[in-house]
């Protein structure tokens, strides 16, 4: 939690342990795309090396060649140059798998590892419970040097994948499970996207990260509370490995939690694999390449994060609150277009003439005089919902011998109501006061309705991919596949002014009373937010 200097818990353990040269590093593991929980990981981690002119590395963990691609290590640079983070150095844990494999032999030789024939069940069997102690593998005596012989057995090839592992040899009644004896070291014959066939042994993760830290000199190993279970461990083996006062530190805070979606690569890996969303990429997910796909700015994540702040305490974040960061930044930055989604074809009887062009600002937000033309003229549409014939007293659109404004145009008053043979209305024939030019009178009347519209004869029709939230529960269960929200997407088509096309891919726009929306291609739009929060309605 921040405290009254503004200062989070991590910076006060900084500042009190008055460590000079602070470095800190970002380590995701290349199976998977980045998303939204992994960006506070990176704000934090890359904001505390520039408040303490320390240095942040990006290290790719590729310790685990069956899950990792080529794919995910690129997608990982990209969404990290796309937030404006720059690394001090890109490292690969597989840099390090000599100096590991090293530090192995080195353990062995200590005899504080040995070389187990126990399969993963019996392992898994061998460990015990929570309430009650491992007992030892057969192999926990061997000699040193059986035991070195062993591990060059897996080393050499001679040993099949699941027949051998090795094993810190450290405490297998300890009240922490991580502390019995874990493996650190496994056979998987599996091409390494950097090594080739160089391995066919790879270290786990919880000893090639410690000491990846070390050989960095990493000084503050900022990571998430799942792995506070595994600091004793990572305490272990840098204590008995790494010889010089200034040694890596663990620190950890609560990841991610936001409402109505999930944060796992292993979940949305299952989603894309199954077909549920259209990608790592689809605008649902909270994948950072899924939030730039939808244009949401990287100032809205990073005010998100700063607000949400670095605490140790696990919590749920209403989306809510990251929807608003999103309009806060947007509102401010986003350019005004009007669109229509459901036309009705409005004509004005008493206009004569062409087109007129209509001046409208480009953003009411922005100090910047920046003007668009919209095109009015005699055939109008607008949308179907903000007309309604016999409309109630606080119904404040167009109606019956009612007048609106158009915005940026005129007064215009509806005058008689065209119906199809079923009783549909089709058309409105309106009239148009002459003297309101810009959507304003001098003459006192007051008008309480404002509609957008679109030329009728000169638009631009576009193709709109209408999100929504993917989940339909709060907090997504392991039966998640089963709680998406069948209408978290829609494709509809919409008519938007003619100045739209100015708009440049990736950047969001204002379609004006409706929402955000971001141009993927020439044709094709998605929505980033309705202005309005339809999930407030439904709680």
């Amino acid at each position: 939690m921040d405290n009254k200097e503004g200062k989070n818990f991590i910076e006060e353990i900084i500042e009190e342990g008055n460590v000079k040269d602070i470095v800190t590093r970002f380590p995701p593991e290349n199976s998977g795309f980045l998303h939204l929980g992994h960006a506070k990981s990176m704000f934090l981690n890359f904001g505390l090396s520039e408040k303490y002119n320390g240095k942040c590395n990006l290290r790719i963990d590729d310790t685990n060649p069956s899950n990792e691609s080529e794919l995910y290590t690129k997608a990982i640079i990209e969404d990290i140059e796309w937030l404006g983070l720059k690394p001090e150095n890109i490292y690969y844990a597989s840099d390090y798998f000599d100096k590991i494999y090293n530090f192995a032999l080195e353990l062995i030789k200590k005899g504080k590892a040995y070389a187990c024939t126990l399969n993963s069940e019996e392992i898994k069997e061998y460990m015990g419970t929570t309430d009650s102690p491992g007992k030892p593998s057969p192999n926990r005596d061997l000699s040193v040097e059986k035991n070195l012989s062993l591990f060059e057995s897996m080393r050499s090839g001679d040993i099949e994948d699941g027949k051998m592992t090795l094993r810190a040899k450290i405490d297998m009644s300890s009240s922490n499970v991580h502390m019995r004896d874990p493996i650190i070291y496994r056979v998987k014959k599996e091409y390494h996207q950097k090594t080739g066939d160089k391995w066919c042994i790879y270290p786990m993760y919880d000893f090639a990260h410690c000491l990846s830290d070390a050989i960095e000199n990493i000084t503050h190993s900022v990571c998430t509370l799942e792995f506070e279970p595994h600091r004793p461990l990572y305490n272990w083996i840098i204590n008995e490995l790494i010889e010089r006062d200034i040694k890596p530190r663990q620190i950890e805070f609560s990841r991610l939690n936001l409402s109505h979606t999930i944060m796992s690569k292993r979940k949305i890996k299952r989603l894309v694999e199954e077909g549920i969303v259209d990608g790592w990429d689809d605008p649902r997910l909270p994948t950072l390449s899924g939030l730039r796909r939808r244009g949401i700015p990287v100032k809205a994540i990073k005010l998100f994060c700063e607000k949400i702040g670095i605490s140790r305490r696990e919590s749920l974040i209403d989306s809510s609150l990251f929807e608003s960061c999103i309009k806060e930044v947007l509102n401010k930055d986003a350019n005004r277009r009007m669109t229509v989604f459901d036309p009705l074809k409005v004509t004005i009887t008493n206009w004569e003439g062409g087109e007129e062009m209509l001046p409208a600002k480009l953003n009411p937000e922005s100090e910047e005089e920046n003007y668009r033309m919209v095109n009015f003229g005699k055939h109008l549409y607008i949308e179907r919902g903000d007309f309604m014939e016999n409309a109630p007293k606080k119904f404040f659109r167009l109606s019956n011998n009612k007048e609106v404004r158009f915005k940026y145009g005129y007064y215009v008053t509806c005058n008689e109501v065209i119906k199809d043979e079923k009783g549909n209305v089709t058309e409105l024939l309106c009239t148009y006061d002459p003297e309101t030019r810009g959507g304003w009178s001098d003459d006192g009347r007051k008008i309480k309705g404002t509609l957008h519209w679109v030329n009728a004869d000169n638009n631009i029709s576009i193709n709109v991919n209408v999100y929504d939230r993917l989940f339909s529960t709060e907090e997504p269960t392991e039966d998640f596949l089963n709680e998406i929200n069948k209408e978290s997407k829609k494709e509809v088509k919409a008519f938007t002014e003619i100045s739209t096309s100015e708009e440049s891919e990736g950047y969001a726009v204002q379609f004006e009373r409706n929402g955000y929306y971001t141009k993927e291609s020439k044709d094709v739009w998605n929505m980033v937010l309705p202005l309005k929060d339809s999930w407030r309605k439904k709680k």
